[in-house]
C-alpha cells in the first residue's frame, strides 16, 4: 500500500460496540461457505420479526428505519428498550472491522480495507465528486475468476460475502460520504458478482427499497457469467450492467479472460441483447487497454462489430498497474486513436476517468493485502477492537 501525507483520513463511524460475533449458516446454497456473520443488515423484515415476536408490531418499523435510514444497528438505538438492544446484540453483530484507510493525494478518493470475521480481507472505494459520492463495493473475498490483469484475480477465491457484508459497506460510504449525498452503488469491487446471484439480488432490492438509491444508480459488472446474465435480464430491475469485455475474438479472450472458454463471446452478446430488450437500457462493455495486446486496429474493428451486434456502449479503461502482471497499460495517445476508431465505425465509445491509482484503488487494483508493515496513513482500530 502507498503512502500518502496530508489529513487525516476519512472514514466511516463504528457501526456497533458489542465484541461478540455471532456465526450462522449459510442462507443461500453453496458449500463453500458453511457459515457466515449474522450482520444487522443481513436479516429481512420477515426474519427481523420472528427475532422481535414478543414486541409491539411498530418496534420492526423503528428497527428497518434505524437500519436503513439512520444507518444505525440496533444496538445503538435510544428508542428500543435496553434489553430489546441487549438481547439482538447478542446475535447481531457488525460484521466488518476497519483495518486501514487510505487517502489518495487529490484527497477524493478513500479506499477501506475491512477485516471480516472468519480472517479474510475485502476493500471498498469511495469516489467523491462535487455534491454527491459513489461508493464501489466488493461481493466476495477474492475472486476465482481467474484474469491475470486483475489484483484481485491474482489474489484467488476465498468466499462470497453475506447481504449484511455487503450492505455494511453502504452504510459506511454513507456515513462518510456525509454531507454529500451517496447517489451510486457500483458493483465493482472484489469479486464477480453474478457468482454470489441471490445474496447480490437481495442487496440491490434493499438498496433501491430501503436505502432509497434509484436502480438506474446502481451498476453490476461482471466477466459475463452468461446463465446469471440471462437471469438478470429477468429481474425486472432498471440496474446498469457492465461486462468486462476486453478482447472481442474468443481466442484471445480466452486468454484474458479463462472463464470465456464457457461463455463465448456470441453467448454474451445474446445475452447482451436481451437485457436490453427487458430492461430498456444498454449493456457498457468494459475494456482494459492492454499495451500490444487489444488496442491494435484489428482489435477496434472487432470490438466495433461485437459492440454494433449488442447494440452496446463502450467504455475504454486505461490498464492501472498491478503486481502480478508484467504488460502494460496503452499509452495515451494510442488510446485516443482507438476511441476515435471506434467513433468512426458508428460505436458510442468514452474513456474512463480513472480514480485513486495512488493509491491502488482504481479498476483492478483491489487486493485486500496483509498490512503487517503497512506504509496506510492510519489504521483505524474497529468498534469491537475499541471497546474491548
Amino acid at each position: 500500500m502507498t503512502d500518502r501525507t496530508g489529513p487525516a483520513p476519512q472514514g466511516p463511524a463504528p457501526l456497533g460496540s458489542e465484541p461478540k460475533r455471532a456465526p450462522v449458516e449459510s442462507q443461500s446454497a453453496g458449500s463453500e461457505q458453511p457459515q457466515e456473520t449474522q450482520s444487522p443488515w443481513t436479516p429481512d423484515r420477515a426474519r427481523y420479526r420472528e427475532l422481535i415476536d414478543d414486541q409491539p408490531a411498530y418496534r420492526l418499523d423503528q428497527i428497518w428505519h434505524g437500519l436503513y435510514q439512520q444507518d444505525t444497528p440496533p444496538t445503538e438505538l435510544s428508542n428500543l428498550p435496553k434489553a430489546l438492544r441487549a438481547r439482538l446484540g447478542n446475535s447481531l453483530q457488525p460484521a466488518l472491522e476497519l483495518t486501514a484507510t487510505q487517502n489518495s493525494s487529490d484527497g477524493r478518493t478513500i479506499k477501506w480495507l475491512w477485516t471480516l470475521p472468519d480472517g479474510s480481507r475485502v476493500e471498498t472505494v469511495l469516489m467523491h465528486y462535487k455534491d454527491r459520492s459513489t461508493v464501489c463495493v466488493s461481493s466476495q473475498a477474492g475472486c476465482a475468476m481467474g484474469c491475470g490483469f486483475c489484483a484481485t484475480g491474482q489474489s484467488g477465491y476465498e468466499r462470497n460475502l453475506s447481504v449484511g457484508e455487503i450492505l455494511e459497506q453502504v452504510v459506511a460510504a454513507r456515513r462518510a460520504a456525509a454531507p454529500r449525498r451517496l447517489s451510486n452503488v457500483v458493483f465493482m469491487g472484489m469479486g464477480e458478482p453474478f457468482a454470489n446471484y441471490d445474496r447480490l439480488i437481495e442487496s440491490l432490492h434493499r438498496i433501491i427499497a430501503d436505502f432509497g438509491i434509484g436502480a438506474r444508480n446502481l451498476t453490476v459488472s461482471t466477466v459475463g457469467l452468461v446463465p446469471q446474465m440471462l437471469r438478470f435480464a429477468e429481474e425486472g430491475l432498471q440496474v446498469g450492467l457492465a461486462l468486462s469485455l476486453h478482447a472481442a475474438n474468443d481466442d484471445l479472450r480466452t486468454e484474458l479472460v479463462p472463464i470465456n472458454a464457457r461463455n463465448p463471446i456470441d453467448d454474451l452478446v445474446a445475452a447482451c441483447q436481451l437485457y436490453r430488450e427487458r430492461t430498456g437500457r444498454r449493456v457498457s462493455l468494459e475494456w482494459a487497454m492492454i499495451d500490444g495486446v487489444n488496442d491494435r486496429p484489428s482489435d477496434a474493428a472487432e470490438l466495433a462489430a461485437v459492440a454494433r451486434r449488442a447494440r452496446a456502449h463502450v467504455n475504454l479503461i486505461p490498464l492501472n498497474p498491478t503486481p502480478g502482471w508484467p504488460t502494460v497499460g496503452t499509452p495515451r495517445a494510442r488510446i485516443d486513436e482507438f476511441v476515435n476508431d471506434l467513433r468512426n465505425r458508428g460505436v458510442n465509445a468514452t474513456v474512463r476517468a480513472n480514480r485513486g491509482t495512488d493509491i491502488d484503488a482504481a479498476c483492478g487494483q483491489l487486493a485486500a493485502p496483509d498490512t503487517a508493515g503497512s506504509t496506510a496513513t492510519e489504521v483505524t482500530l474497529s468498534a469491537r477492537s475499541h471497546h474491548r
